[in-house]
């Protein structure tokens, strides 16, 4: 029994000891330090061969082997000599991509940003044989520079007009020349399909380089948003083109051109000017364009082949819904030259379809209760398809192997002794025996070896190198550093669980607690939500920034939790369309019904409630705290939209129609029209040179609340754009914030 007592003692003076050492987290520590910054692999680039990959470094170009994941040093230099000396010394290189032969590499350098996802750069050609580099951005710079594939010459976009070079000679030709700012685009796209399709690349090479197909945007009916510019002895305005709900779109075209002939060939895309054509790509018939289209309420979607020579258009498929049609994640022509991969969430789940030319079905390739994320590998040769899917949770990213027949389909994620796949793995992963989290791959060309990037909840990323069955090769990045400070700083970590509307919704969340939790305390409730269509935040993976916010939190005694309501993604299309024509409603309705779920635990201070989100989660957090005003005690909306009649038409009205069509569903959720609720306190937060939410939501509530002789807090950043970031302004917010709860919570 001494025995057992002094055991128990040193065990208590072990803990306690372990107790002080722990390491407080702070706001520099996640904002200036990057204490919580993960490492990882920057760049990878299978070659040709799919024996070997690439990866960018700061000295240069790697070459790795995929047999032993070691280096085989560099194929690129950036410390070697040049040929053009106007040239040297090369900055430093931010992208990189080789020609079809390898002979010749395309680097990036000097990124000037546009909107969030474009921007303008400095391109240097290298060619592998000479050892040299040369500048081809010699007149400006350029967007989307592309090799063609025989890797002779690039085509690029220039002050919205479309060019190509020819390499050798650096001969330049100009293939549009009506390309002006706020009027006419070629070669790329405008704002809204930026953002809201996800595209920038607007050109296209043939297979056999002798045509590009592009887009030309005629924006010049579209309405401008003007918005101010602060730091100079006046104010300089901004004007771009953005189309509000209800409002213009561009007229959107989509021509091809021959460099044979040097002349456009304009494709009759359809009668109907009002409405979008979100994708395009060459078949594998160099003679075959593909695009789709799209109609204004996008619930309507083809696939339309077009011929380059003649211009003719066919039907390939065509897929409707009652609500609207997501632009598929995969549509992928095969080698063949006889069939295609699709995704598409048709019999209520995403899942992958096979379809021949002829338009005709020929098998559902994977299929059941679950969403497949999207096709990371194609091996055609053995006639397999790798993807990922949430089919252990939605909350889980699985990754998985299945033959073209829909057969044989194995789990490649790590077993559940915490290794890697042994090359044997199971049909399916109820049995528990794998490592849950999220899994993402790149595949090697013919798919012969993968890079596996996996995270959870509360481990840091691994990359580990892969054969095609799973089997370990090398392991390339634990993070192990980085494992062991978050352990340093705390154990505050990410518990999951589920729970129950009083309408009987079953929602996933996770909570965050203090260390030293104790069930017969109460503690005040920290909600972070997000919400909207399709998008989770409820999910088994590594976020190194709010995650450790909130732990951070969690070490000042709030108890932090977050879930997914009705319209999140990963639960099939029933459950994020159901928010169809009613956006924000079943939302609001779900944050205050988990507000009172936790409030109810003994544990909780239901009169200590507090909600947070950014832009979608910001208007989320503002409805809540004003229709759930006997629920929440505080609120911080970031960049929140306050009315839907102030966002853009693609966004809005895919998931509300135009607002003529449904003027409530405009209506009935906009905060501004609630703001005599508010009881509350309330953050509001907004960057004057937000792009995407603009400053005017926050003006127009700003507005509302002062009618209503509410009072509120309000912080400003000028010029920023809807991320708010940029030297000391995420510390500074997160500072301010950090404030707001320990005062008003």
């Amino acid at each position: 029994m001494k025995r057992i007592s002094l055991l128990l003692s040193l065990f208590a003076a072990l803990s306690c000891a372990m107790a002080q050492q722990t390491k407080q987290i702070t706001l520099e520590d996640i904002w200036a330090k990057g204490t919580f910054s993960p490492r990882g692999i920057q760049s990878i680039r299978s070659m040709q061969d799919g024996e070997h990959y690439c990866i960018l470094t700061r000295n240069g170009i790697e070459k790795y082997s995929y047999k032993t994941g070691e280096s085989e040093g560099l194929v690129c230099n950036f410390g070697g000599p040049s040929m053009d000396k106007k040239a040297r010394p090369l900055p430093p290189i931010e992208s990189y991509e080789f020609s079809d032969n390898e002979q010749k590499i395309l680097l990036s350098s000097g990124f000037e940003p546009i909107y969030r996802h474009s921007g303008v750069s400095d391109y240097y050609i290298y060619d592998v044989q000479n050892n040299a580099f040369v500048k081809i951005s010699k007149h400006g710079k350029l967007r989307l520079t592309t090799f063609s594939p025989d890797g002779t010459k690039v085509a690029y976009v220039r002050d919205n007009n479309l060019y190509y070079m020819d390499i050798d000679g650096e001969v330049e030709h100009q293939i549009t020349s009506d390309g002006y700012i706020n009027n006419i685009i070629n070669g790329t796209t405008d704002w809204v399909y930026e953002e809201e399709f996800g595209i920038t690349q607007g050109f296209y090479w043939s297979p056999d380089s002798r045509h590009i197909a592009y887009y030309r945007f005629d924006e010049s009916n579209v309405r401008e948003f003007t918005m101010q510019t602060w730091g100079g002895l006046y104010p300089e305005n901004y004007f771009y083109k953005y189309p509000k709900a209800g409002e213009d779109n561009s007229i959107v075209d989509i021509f091809i051109y021959s460099l044979d002939k040097n002349s456009s060939m304009r494709l009759n895309t359809g009668s109907e000017n009002d409405q979008y054509l979100p994708r395009m790509q060459w078949t594998k018939d160099p003679n075959t364009l593909a695009f789709m289209r799209m109609n204004r309420l996008q619930n309507n979607m083809e696939l339309l082949l077009a011929n380059a020579t003649t211009g003719k258009i066919t039907t390939l498929y065509t897929e409707n819904d009652k609500a609207y049609v997501e632009v598929p994640d995969t549509w992928k022509f095969l080698n063949d030259g006889k069939s295609f991969l699709i995704t598409s969430e048709k019999d209520g789940f995403n899942h992958i379809y096979l379809y021949g030319l002829d338009g005709k079905l020929i098998r559902q390739i994977t299929s059941g209760d679950f969403d497949v994320v999207n096709i990371c590998g194609i091996d055609e040769k053995n006639q397999k398809i790798y993807f990922r899917s949430h089919e252990s949770s939605p909350i889980n990213t699985d990754l998985y192997v299945i033959d073209f027949k829909g057969k044989k389909k194995i789990c490649l994620n790590y077993d559940a002794n915490n290794k890697i796949n042994d090359g044997f793995g199971r049909d399916g992963i109820k049995d528990n025996k794998y490592i849950l989290g999220t899994y993402n791959a790149t595949f090697s060309n013919g798919c012969k070896y993968y890079i596996c990037n996996f995270s959870s909840a509360n481990t840091a990323p691994r990359y580990t190198l892969h054969d095609a069955n799973g089997k370990i090769v090398k392991v390339l990045q634990d993070n192990s550093a980085l494992q062991q400070r978050l352990n340093e700083y705390g154990n505050e970590k990410k518990e999951f669980g589920t729970l129950k509307t009083d309408e009987g919704v079953e929602l996933n969340y996770y909570i965050i607690k203090p260390a030293d939790f104790d069930e017969s305390k109460q503690y005040p409730l920290f909600f972070y939500v997000y919400g909207g269509p399709g998008n989770q935040q409820v999910t088994n993976s590594y976020g190194w920034s709010d995650y450790n916010w909130f732990r951070m939190l969690a070490q000042k005694g709030y108890v932090v939790a977050c879930f997914d309501g009705r319209g999140t993604g990963g639960r099939g299309a029933d459950f994020k369309k159901i928010t169809y024509r009613n956006l924000g409603h079943y939302e609001c309705i779900d944050a205050i019904e988990a507000a009172k779920w936790f409030g109810r635990k003994p544990w909780i201070d239901e009169n200590r409630i507090g909600i947070f989100g950014w832009s979608f989660g910001g208007y989320l957090s503002s409805l809540c705290i004003l229709k759930g005003n006997d629920v929440f005690k505080s609120a911080i909306a970031v960049a929140p939209v306050t009315t839907w009649r102030y966002y853009d038409n693609i966004y809005t009205e895919r998931f509300l129609q135009r607002p003529k069509d449904n003027p409530d569903g405009y209506d009935n959720n906009s905060p501004i029209n609630y703001a005599d609720r508010l009881k509350g306190n309330y953050l509001l937060v907004h960057g004057t040179g937000d792009d995407n939410v603009h400053f005017q939501n926050a003006l127009d509530l700003i507005t509302a609340l002062e009618k209503a002789d509410k009072q509120f807090e309000l912080r400003v950043y000028p010029n920023k754009n809807h991320s708010i970031y940029g030297g000391n302004t995420r510390l500074n917010l997160y500072k301010l914030m950090t404030d707001f709860i320990e005062r008003k919570l």
